[in-house]
C-alpha cells in the first residue's frame, strides 16, 4: 500500500506536509504533474535568470498557505468542517491547473480559451475519475458554495494564490519589493458575515501587500524586456499558424501542430467528452519543453520569416522596446515596419510580425465584491481605502496605462522617429 503521507521540502516555506489521501492522489495525477514543466513566469527567466520555478511549486505553496489560513480561522471560532477544509484545499491546489505552456504567454496564441475555463474543465475531469471527491472543491472554486468566504480564500484580492506568488516570484527573481508579511497577514485573517476580513492590527501589512503587488507588476510581470519576449513568442506562433493555414506542412510536436491548425474556442473544449483523445488531453500533453523543441526545429524552416523569428528567441536576440505614457502613432509603427521590410526583404505583412505595439495596464486595487475589508474590535467593518491613512481611494482607484512598441534592435530608428 502506498504511503500517501508525504513531506515536501519547499525553498520558500520549508517542509510542507501532505496529510490527505485525495490530496496526494491529485498531486500524483498526470494533469497535475504536467505543471512541473510549465514555468510560473513564462519568459521572465530571460530577464531574471533565477525565475525558472514552475506552476507546480506555486500550487503546492498556495496549498500550504491555505492550510495555515484554515488553522488560523478555526482558532478564531470560524466553523469550518473537515469536508470544507479539504474542499478549499483542493480548490487552491488546482486553481492553476488549466495553464498552458509558458503560463499566460500562450493563452491567446494556442487557443482562445481563458485558463480559468480550462481549470474548471480539468477539475471536472478529475472529479469524474475520483468518484465525486472534488464536488465541494469545484463549488468553492466557481463560487456556488453557500459559504462565500471560502471562495475568497481561493480567488479574491487577498487570496492564497496572490500571497504565494508574490513571495515566491520575489524569491526566485531576487526582486525584494515583492516580499510581504505573508505569515502576519494570514494570522490577521478573520470572517465577518460570511466575508473574509482582516483584523485591524493587520492594516499595515495589507498596505505593504497592495503596494508590493503594484511594484512587482512593473518590475517583473510587466517588465519591458519580458513583454518584448512575449510578443516575439506570439509572433512565432502566429506565423506558424499562417503557414499551416496556407497549406505548409510544418514539422514539430504533433499536439502543438494540431492546435495551431485549428481555431478552437471555449465551446469546443466544453463540448468534448471525457474520452482520452479529446481536446483537453491534447492541450494537457503540451508543456514548455514541447514548444521550445518545436521552435528549435523551426529554426531550420524553409520559411525565412519563421526561421528568423525563432532564431531571435532561441538565441535571445530580443526586440528593442519603447514605452511611453502616450500611444505610438500608426504612422510611426508603420514606418518601423517599413524599415524592417527593407532590412529583411520581407513583405509589409511579414514585417508586421517583427514590429508589435500594445499597452500595459497596472492597477493596485479593484472596488468590487472582493474588496479587502478591515475588521475593528467594535465589530465595524470598512474597506481598506477608508481604514488606511496611506492608501486613499484615489490612489487605489488609479489605473496606470503605458504604451509600447517592439521592433528589431538592428533597425536604425532615428530616420522614422
Amino acid at each position: 500500500m502506498t504511503n500517501k503521507r508525504k513531506i515536501i521540502n519547499d525553498p520558500v516555506y520549508g517542509f510542507l506536509s501532505i496529510e490527505d489521501d485525495i490530496v496526494f492522489d491529485v498531486i500524483s495525477h498526470p494533469l497535475f504533474q504536467r505543471q512541473r514543466n510549465i514555468k510560473q513566469l513564462g519568459f521572465t527567466y530571460l530577464v531574471y535568470p533565477g525565475a525558472t520555478h514552475s506552476r507546480f511549486s506555486h500550487m503546492l505553496g498556495a496549498l500550504n498557505l491555505m492550510k495555515r489560513a484554515i488553522s488560523v480561522l478555526r482558532s478564531k471560532g470560524v466553523e469550518i468542517s473537515d469536508a470544507e477544509s479539504l474542499g478549499v484545499q483542493l480548490a487552491i491546489l488546482l486553481h492553476d491547473v488549466g495553464h498552458g505552456p509558458f503560463s499566460h504567454t500562450s493563452e491567446r496564441a494556442l487557443c482562445n480559451v481563458h485558463h480559468e475555463t480550462l481549470t474548471l474543465l480539468f477539475m471536472q475531469r478529475l472529479n469524474s475519475e475520483f468518484g465525486g471527491q472534488l464536488d465541494t472543491a469545484i463549488s468553492i472554486f466557481n463560487d456556488s458554495y453557500p459559504r462565500h468566504f471560502l471562495h475568497q480564500l481561493v480567488s479574491s484580492q487577498l487570496d492564497m494564490d496572490r500571497l504565494d506568488y508574490l513571495g515566491r516570484d520575489s524569491f526566485f527573481t531576487g526582486v525584494s519589493e515583492g516580499i510581504v508579511g505573508t505569515e502576519r497577514i494570514i494570522n490577521m485573517l478573520n470572517v465577518k458575515d460570511d466575508v473574509l476580513v482582516v483584523d485591524e492590527k493587520g492594516i499595515y501589512s495589507i498596505e505593504k501587500f497592495i503596494i508590493s503587488r503594484r511594484l512587482m507588476y512593473w518590475q517583473v510581470y510587466l517588465h519591458k524586456t519580458v513583454i518584448a519576449a512575449d510578443n516575439l513568442f506570439y509572433s512565432i506562433l502566429k506565423r506558424a499558424r499562417q503557414l499551416i493555414s496556407s497549406g505548409v506542412a510544418l514539422e514539430g510536436y504533433a499536439p502543438l501542430i494540431h492546435l495551431l491548425s485549428n481555431q478552437y474556442s471555449a465551446s469546443d473544449f466544453m463540448s468534448q467528452t471525457v474520452a482520452a483523445d479529446d481536446l483537453l488531453s491534447l492541450f494537457a500533453s503540451i508543456d514548455d519543453s514541447d514548444v521550445m523543441s518545436t521552435i528549435k526545429v523551426w529554426m531550420h524552416s524553409d520559411d525565412a520569416v519563421l526561421r528568423t523569428l525563432c532564431e531571435h528567441l532561441v538565441e535571445r536576440r530580443l526586440p528593442a522596446i519603447k514605452v511611453s505614457d502616450t500611444p505610438f502613432g500608426e504612422e510611426y509603427v508603420a514606418s518601423l515596419r517599413g524599415l524592417a521590410s527593407q532590412q529583411y526583404g520581407f513583405t509589409d505583412d511579414e514585417s508586421a510580425l517583427f514590429v508589435n505595439s500594445g499597452q500595459l495596464v497596472n492597477h493596485a486595487y479593484t472596488f468590487d465584491d472582493s474588496q479587502i475589508k478591515i475588521l475593528y474590535k467594535s465589530g465595524r467593518c470598512v474597506d481598506i481605502s477608508q481604514a488606511s491613512d496611506q492608501l486613499d481611494r484615489p490612489f487605489l482607484e488609479k489605473t496606470v496605462t503605458k504604451y509600447f512598441v517592439c521592433y528589431p534592435k538592428s533597425l536604425h530608428i532615428n530616420s522614422c522617429s
